[in-house]
């Protein structure tokens, strides 16, 4: 197991509960304890935790996997999904990314996007987002018009929040809005484990004329603390091969969209 994904375990570890035993996480992860000590202490520079005698605990109960930890998983499910989601942006298109990582992949698709590309070099689609790293990485594409929300940064998402953010969006009408959610339920709709991230990303759905939710199978069937939209708000439901074929049929029956983004 390479540092980046050991690194990515433990926090997962202290977001599950709340701490980090030293043994038994060189157990778990296979390693010897010096190297989980090591690990621990880089984490812990990068005040991403509090170190302890015996391993480390969170900085709070709320604690949230920051991004940067967060890609490297289900990476290649997630790189599909955003090559599924970038077919679907006509040219022309004024098209919502809240942050995240799976909307960070269908940015990078859009943007690779040959098609899109104005022959007179003017931009041929508009992005609107409220995330500071989708913005920076296509605000050196000229095909792409970037329009960054304002707002205060999320350290963990990278998204702004707050009425500066609420302010741009309430004078913005979109295509459609790419949502990346962190839990995604038939009873509760699209959820996030932060309510200001819920509140903003909830905007932008309703700004749009069409909400396409963006969601690895591991997300489908759970629910998170503050809800983004309800299902019947939902369009489209891009995730990957693996989500089961009876809830794949249920949220159909409620009326979205499907669509499982494989390999070609």
């Amino acid at each position: 197991m390479k540092r980046p994904e050991r690194w990515n375990a433990l926090l997962e570890l202290l977001a599950r509960d709340g701490k980090v035993d030293l043994e038994q996480a060189a157990v778990e992860l296979t390693v010897s304890t010096a190297t989980i000590r090591r690990d621990l202490d880089e984490l812990a520079r990068q005040q991403m935790l509090t170190r302890t005698r015996g391993g480390a605990v969170a900085h709070n109960v709320s604690y949230d996997l920051p991004l940067r930890y967060k890609t490297a998983r289900r990476a290649t499910e997630k790189q599909r999904i955003g090559v599924a989601v970038a077919r679907m942006v006509d040219p022309g298109a004024i098209v919502g990314l809240n942050g995240g990582t799976t909307t960070t992949e269908a940015a990078r698709a859009i943007a690779t996007r040959a098609d899109l590309a104005a022959p007179d070099g003017a931009p041929a689609i508009t992005i609107v987002t409220n995330a500071l790293n989708i913005a920076g990485e296509l605000a050196v594409r000229p095909q792409i018009k970037i329009v960054l929300t304002g707002g205060v940064a999320r350290p963990q998402s990278f998204e702004l929040m707050g009425p500066l953010a609420t302010g741009v969006l309430e004078k913005v009408s979109l295509d459609v809005a790419v949502i990346g959610v962190d839990a995604l339920d038939l009873t509760q709709g699209a959820t996030a484990h932060h309510e200001g991230e819920a509140s903003i990303n909830h905007l932008m759905a309703r700004r749009a004329e069409r909400v396409v939710v963006v969601a690895d199978s591991t997300k489908l069937g759970h629910r998170a603390f503050a809800r983004i939209c309800a299902i019947d708000e939902i369009d489209v439901l891009v995730t990957d091969t693996g989500a089961p074929d009876e809830l794949v049929a249920r949220f159909t029956e409620a009326g979205i969209r499907v669509v499982q983004a494989s390999a070609e």
